[in-house]
């Protein structure tokens, strides 16, 4: 493979009637609640090594030949295996030929009933431990990480953490929050009370729903926070060994971890994306590091990209692994 990524020009975004603005792309899918139909699949679970007993859960899609990489699928915030973004890249994938693992990060969806602790924009050992319980077979043509959001995030912070137990070959993060302190100014913004209050709403209800799994302290906390920002500082920081809020925004955020990413990076961002500001990514030098390839857009929303020909983050994703 050549020192850098393969060069990739991404086509104009063009958004198709009637998901024209930030908020209508951003919205949609909870709109519409479209059908991507997939294959039952197969049930993964993952043991945790590090002695809290958790186990991650993980559905696994094969196609007739699975000869490609495996793609590893990792959700946002308050996300799981079925969101609907996850789902349609998932149907995808499998038309390209790639077995598919969709992955419930630690505490999410699935992974609720069997996890005592909860994923982080950062938590990317778990990222690593998966990859390491991995049967041969599977990763034997080596493993594309794809993260969308927050866990578009922790897979940039990953693979530029680079300590990978299978060969990973490329990667791609579609609206991921690199200065995470940034976003959570922004996300907790008057203009975004209204996604503020429905995901830290969906937030607090996991907590107390798994509040025998969590425990009364954590659960409590979660209760108590009034923004994103209280609830990473009195529950996520502490959680996690961070005296506060700043100090794991600074540790986990991926703006510090893109320059040392040494596998070929798809990147796709809005830069009207209502919940990440634009700034983080038209400050980075990107050609700085040959690695990594922008598709960066004027418009599209968060986690959105709802355009003429089917979505544009997949319609990216397509054309650069074509270039791999």
């Amino acid at each position: 493979m050549a020192d850098g990524a393969p060069s990739f020009t991404p086509p104009p975004f063009r958004p198709r009637f009637p998901w024209w603005g930030r908020h209508l792309q951003t919205i949609r899918n909870t709109i519409v609640k479209p059908a991507y139909p997939l294959p039952p699949g197969q049930e993964m679970r993952f043991a945790m090594p590090d002695g809290s007993g958790d186990v991650l859960r993980g559905r696994l899609n094969l196609p007739a030949d699975a000869a490609k990489p495996l793609a590893l699928l990792m959700h946002g915030l308050t996300g799981s295996e079925d969101s609907f973004y996850v789902r349609a890249t998932t149907r995808l994938l499998l038309d390209r030929g790639h077995p598919v693992l969709r992955l419930n990060l630690r505490g999410a969806g699935p992974s609720a009933a069997t996890c005592s602790r909860r994923y982080h924009a950062g938590r990317t050992g778990d990222v690593r431990a998966v990859l390491a319980a991995l049967p041969a077979d599977l990763a034997a043509n080596g493993v594309i990480v794809v993260g969308w959001s927050l866990g578009g995030n922790c897979t940039l912070k990953f693979l530029g953490e680079g300590d990978f137990p299978v060969p990973v070959i490329a990667g791609a993060a579609i609206s991921a929050p690199i200065d995470l302190a940034a976003s959570s100014r922004l996300f907790g913004s008057p203009p975004n009370r209204l996604y503020h209050r429905r995901l830290l709403g969906q937030m607090k209800a996991d907590m107390q729903a798994n509040r025998a799994l969590v425990g009364n302290r954590w659960a409590d906390a979660a209760l108590a926070a009034h923004d994103l920002w209280d609830f990473d500082d009195k529950v996520v920081a502490p959680w996690n060994g961070w005296a506060d809020a700043p100090e794991y925004y600074r540790v986990n955020s991926a703006l510090s971890f893109l320059p040392r990413i040494r596998v070929p990076t798809l990147v796709v961002h809005a830069l009207d994306d209502p919940w990440i500001p634009s700034a983080a990514y038209q400050d980075f030098p990107w050609s700085a590091n040959p690695w990594l390839s922008p598709a960066i857009s004027r418009t599209g929303g968060h986690v959105g990209f709802h355009g003429v020909g089917g979505v544009w983050s997949d319609l990216c994703l397509g054309l650069f692994l074509d270039r791999l």
